[in-house]
Order: C-alpha cells, then sequence, then structure tokens
C-alpha cells in the first residue's frame, strides 16, 4: 500500500472534521463558520473585526462575508469604537449568545470525544508534531 504524505493526512482529516462541524451547525440553521466566529467574539466586551479575522486566522477580507451572514442572522451587531471612531466593535446580540454557547459546547464535545479515544501521551505527540510542522512553516523553512 502506498504511504499517504503528511499534507494528505492533515487535509483529509480537517475535511472530516470541518464536515462534521457543518453537519452539527446545520442543526441549528449555522455552519463551523459562522460557530467559529461567535467563539472568536468576546461575549461581553465586543471585538474588532480586525481581531476577529486574526483569531480565525483569515484575511480581513474574508471576514467581511461571514460577519454580514452572522449580522443577516441576528447574531450580532455592529457599532463604531469609543476608543477609535475609524474602527468597528462587533458585539454579540442575545440570540448571538446562545448560538455561541452552543457552538462551544460543540467543540469541548468533540475534544472529550477525541480525549476519551486517544491517550494523553499520544495526544501530548500529536500536539507536539503540529506544532512542529506550524513552527516550520511560519519560519519558512520548507519553502
Amino acid at each position: 500500500m502506498k504511504e499517504k504524505t503528511i499534507d494528505y493526512i492533515l487535509r483529509a482529516t480537517w475535511q472530516a472534521v470541518s464536515r462534521m462541524y457543518n453537519e452539527e451547525a446545520s442543526k441549528f440553521d449555522g455552519s463551523m463558520a459562522i460557530g467559529f466566529a461567535l467563539l472568536s467574539i468576546d461575549k461581553e466586551e465586543g471585538t474588532p473585526s480586525t481581531a476577529i479575522s486574526s483569531r480565525m486566522g483569515m484575511e480581513a477580507t474574508s471576514l467581511t462575508r461571514t460577519l454580514k451572514t452572522l449580522e443577516e442572522k441576528g447574531l450580532i451587531i455592529r457599532k463604531k469604537n469609543p476608543d477609535d471612531g475609524r474602527g468597528v466593535l462587533i458585539y454579540l446580540t442575545d440570540f448571538g449568545r446562545q448560538m455561541r454557547a452552543q457552538s462551544k459546547e460543540t467543540v469541548l464535545q468533540f475534544n472529550e470525544t477525541i480525549r476519551k479515544n486517544i491517550s494523553e501521551e499520544k495526544m501530548k505527540n500529536f500536539i507536539e508534531v503540529a506544532d512542529i510542522i506550524n513552527d516550520l512553516i511560519a519560519e519558512k523553512k520548507i519553502f
């Protein structure tokens, strides 16, 4: 049998996780991107949109569509930043807080299930390998 490449394993695993989250989120008329965005917004203080994009690891321009969807669904509101008139803070609505709590519960359930089925040592090794891969990429040591 041909050995799978590391990038294939990462991509296939992430696609499976993404599909699973999207299936679960669809029960609540949501998506993984919506849940991830809700979890990236401070539930009390609001969050600058620029901080949301960096927390999610995406470009600010890509986040615009997600924020528009969140606003249309009544999950967030935008308010001028009182400390910086040029900026906007994103706040969760009551419905947004409820959906954020549901998203958090889903993520915690996923983590709990994985941790129940994988030894602590294997999890530690997995995290270490993922960190090394991220460091190699960040330090441009691959290409």
